[in-house]
């Protein structure tokens, strides 16, 4: 956990000292510099464990959440931790206490936002909660969705959301079978040694439930969302979608449709392989990127591509929160 400054010349600290961890840190402290981002404290599991950036000696690891979330003079904590039980614990404590946070934790958004909500009307001080790297990584879909669209009637929001789906996927088009791509993307890093969230669909179903949430204002369990991942996925797939021109990618889909065509029936939200014209911006995006299509009554169609994931893409995210 990292605890920034916000607003305030204050300083701030971090929970969680990891990839995404280290690099906010870099880019607060070297690439910024900005004494609006002066990070005080980091929180760790392991103190003796090496790690891949250099703490200033300003900066204090600890092992000890209770030594941040009861510092007073830390008024941001940055959780970077991941999971959705201890995490839930800290964010809940932070803004009880009027810390601002910032998060990348899209299962801890998607399963308890609107507890988290709730605990931010009940905090004094006002403090504010962010979370734009929780989906698609350095995309800013998420200040996009709130702040650009107030004014409009969304339809639908597609997204391209899972890196290393999107990944393998390209692989498979060329010609390489699914347990060749899956060990590609373990080795490159890509994938975990159990890729489940990935390849099932659960990392997308999180992050389009959030956006669901963000697009229409509802909240979508994210078990009631049908989901089919790429585990099923083969050659002769491709090799029908290309007769058509298409390729495949894997979807996460929020929309409005009715049985006539109009936009104004029911919700419907789900995740799944679909055939994607290669002239659409979806069908161009390649590797480990990620893309969000969103399509609205006043604007047509506009797209959002970039990095879906990687250490400088999503702590950019992460930092756009702290200094907004």
């Amino acid at each position: 956990m990292y605890c920034y400054s916000k607003f305030t010349l204050a300083p701030s600290a971090t929970i969680g000292g990891g990839t995404v961890g280290g690099g906010v840190y870099e880019l607060l402290t070297r690439r910024i510099s900005s004494p609006l981002a002066c990070i005080k404290k980091i929180c760790v599991r392991d103190l003796q464990k090496t790690r891949d950036f250099t703490v200033d000696p300003t900066c204090t690891l600890t092992d000890s959440l209770d030594d941040v979330l009861n510092d007073e003079t830390l008024n941001c904590i940055v959780e970077v931790m991941g999971g959705t039980g201890i995490a839930k614990d800290v964010v809940l404590r932070a803004l009880s206490s009027g810390k601002h946070v910032v998060t990348a934790n899209k299962a801890l958004i998607a399963e308890h936002l609107g507890e988290i909500q709730k605990a931010i009307g009940e905090a004094e001080g006002s403090p504010s909660f962010a979370y734009e790297a929780a989906v698609c990584g350095a995309i800013p879909i998420i200040n996009t969705l709130q702040s650009c669209y107030s004014g409009d009637n969304i339809t639908s929001v597609m997204g391209i959301c899972n890196g290393t789906t999107n990944f393998m996927l390209c692989k498979m088009e060329d010609g390489a079978d699914y347990g060749e791509v899956l060990k590609e993307a373990q080795d490159l890093g890509f994938a975990e040694a159990d890729p489940t969230a990935d390849v099932e669909g659960h990392d997308v179903r999180a992050k389009i439930s959030i956006l669901a949430k963000l697009a229409y204002g509802v909240t979508v369990p994210i078990t009631s969302i049908p989901t089919t991942g790429i585990s099923s996925i083969t050659s002769v797939d491709f090799e029908y979608a290309k007769s058509m021109n298409c390729t495949i990618k894997l979807i996460g889909t929020a929309a409005r449709t009715s049985e006539h065509g109009e936009h104004d029936g029911p919700l419907t939200v789900y995740v799944a392989p679909k055939m994607v014209p290669t002239s659409h911006v979806m069908g161009g995006v390649g590797g480990a990127g990620n893309a969000v299509a969103v399509t609205s009554a006043n604007m047509g169609l506009a797209a959002y591509t970039g990095p879906g994931a990687g250490r400088y893409p999503t702590a950019n995210s992460i930092v756009a929160d702290v200094m907004r």
